[in-house]
């Protein structure tokens, strides 16, 4: 009498996993050898201190935000959108353009 193959099936599977088992269990550490009460001193922890993550914590405040007409004229005044161009393009080394007439058209 033959047994099926689906019946092997959890058999080969232990076979298969076995070299894990192994594996795992070769790279559990050595427990260490607990010391003797006579040949070593207790060694004494020094105490925890407790620290609080929310310490620091400040709450929520609601900024007061200022009148969009005036920011929306200010970025008129300097040059609107193509003035922050050319400031976020600009480089480290080149000194800001001077404060005089910008965007002013001639």
């Amino acid at each position: 009498m033959t047994i099926p193959c689906f019946f092997k099936l959890p058999q080969q599977l232990a076979l298969l996993t076995l070299p894990l088992w192994v594996a795992a269990a070769h790279s559990q550490p050595a427990p260490a050898a607990p010391a003797s009460a006579g040949n070593a001193p207790a060694a004494v922890a020094a105490p925890v201190a407790f620290q609080s993550a929310l310490e620091g914590y400040k709450p929520y405040t609601d900024e007061k935000t200022g009148n969009w007409k005036e920011a929306n004229d200010a970025v008129a005044r300097i040059g609107g959108w193509r003035a922050y161009a050319k400031e976020a393009s600009r480089t480290e080394a080149e000194p800001p353009a001077p404060a005089g007439n910008r965007g002013a058209k001639p």
